[in-house]
């Protein structure tokens, strides 16, 4: 890796093709993290052997320093070799992809829609703080509001790497408005996170898909009422179906065929995740989107995520997009804890 990361440098001094330096510059700022903490353990244990000279020496006071510097150093450098092996282990490669964010009502009724609504609020929220993007790409509202379906893409460093998680059944717990004699109801929504890699490699032949146009839904105007610029693309072997509505035909199939690959794409990971959780020991990134994996619990202002027996009592602030990272950061810590094992299982 060393060798590659100098490899790189020489290059991008050298180059002079404008997409060639930005792929460079892209695998240099990837690669440089792990670099910096490779080059920080070697320091380290290159300090030990001057030190156990020192500590041996004849003069008392220089080597009780010296004694003193050599434990301060055994003590960092578990931590130096856990940081260096977290960055070696692997990784999911959509990692710092952009994501499609797909939230939809479950069961529940006019609440279940509701609590769409608020999950995709916590979303935007939390994207925001991030710095991301976020632009809806279609939804249908539910009758007292919020939202029975939404889908919007998430762009950004590193969306899909901090979202993955959310993919599953969120439920949650507490009092309806409509709800007069004031009983808790248990309603719920999924989500489903998709990569959006900058490149989908994903070949799509002209008779696998079915494109149709319709007259697009929607608030006002003459263009909703008398032209068919909707496209719905209806891929045929597997049943997949993709929709644009926006005002421009062509656009709305350009981003129709962009959505095709990327469920198609989102659909070939799902089957690498299947066939590999089996031997793995956490599923916190397993993906399974019927899985139950959080409860939202508004009376007691608790969340608690079942995946890793998690409980916090923020639930205002998590809703907010605040405190999701609360949730998010132990879930990534228990993936990482989980490939770090893969690799000592690996490697010994």
């Amino acid at each position: 890796m060393l060798d590659r990361f100098r490899e790189i440098e020489a290059r991008m001094g050298a180059a002079s093709d404008g997409a060639e330096i930005v792929r460079l510059s892209k695998e240099h700022a990837e690669m440089r993290p792990v670099v910096e903490a490779v080059q920080a353990l070697d320091r380290a244990r290159g300090e030990a052997p001057e030190l156990e000279e020192m500590a041996a020496a004849a003069d008392a006071d220089m080597a009780a320093m010296a004694r003193d510097e050599l434990d301060a150093l055994k003590e960092r450098l578990p931590a130096l070799e856990h940081d260096v092996a977290l960055l070696l282990a692997p990784k999911d490669k959509d990692e710092n992809a952009s994501a499609i964010l797909e939230v939809r009502a479950g069961t529940g009724g006019d609440e279940a829609a509701l609590f769409a609504g608020d999950l995709f609020r916590m979303y935007q929220r939390y994207a925001a703080l991030q710095g991301w993007r976020v632009v809806i790409d279609s939804m249908s509202e539910g009758d007292a509001g919020g939202y029975k379906e939404i889908i919007a893409a998430v762009t950004g460093d590193g969306v899909f790497g901090r979202l993955k998680f959310e993919s599953g059944v969120h439920r949650v717990q507490r009092v309806p408005a409509t709800e007069a004699q004031g009983r808790i109801h248990t309603s719920a929504a999924t989500v489903a996170v998709l990569p959006e890699p900058e490149d989908v490699e994903i070949d799509i032949k002209d008779g696998d898909i079915r494109i149709d146009t319709y007259r697009s839904s929607g608030a006002g105007g003459q263009h909703v009422n008398k032209t068919d610029s909707a496209v719905r693309i209806t891929h045929l072997p597997t049943g997949i179906v993709v929709t644009s509505s926006e005002k421009s035909q062509h656009q709305n199939r350009a981003r129709a065929m962009k959505a095709l690959k990327v469920k198609l794409y989102d659909q070939q990971r799902e089957a690498l995740d299947s066939a590999r959780s089996e031997d793995r020991k956490s599923q916190v990134g397993s993906g399974d989107r019927s899985e139950r994996i959080r409860t939202y619990n508004f009376p007691q202002g608790r969340v608690t995520d079942h995946r890793i027996n998690l409980t916090l009592y923020n639930l205002p602030k998590v809703m907010e997009g605040e405190a999701l990272n609360d949730v998010i950061n132990p879930l990534i810590a228990e993936d990482q804890a989980a490939r770090l094992s893969a690799l000592e299982d690996e490697f010994g």
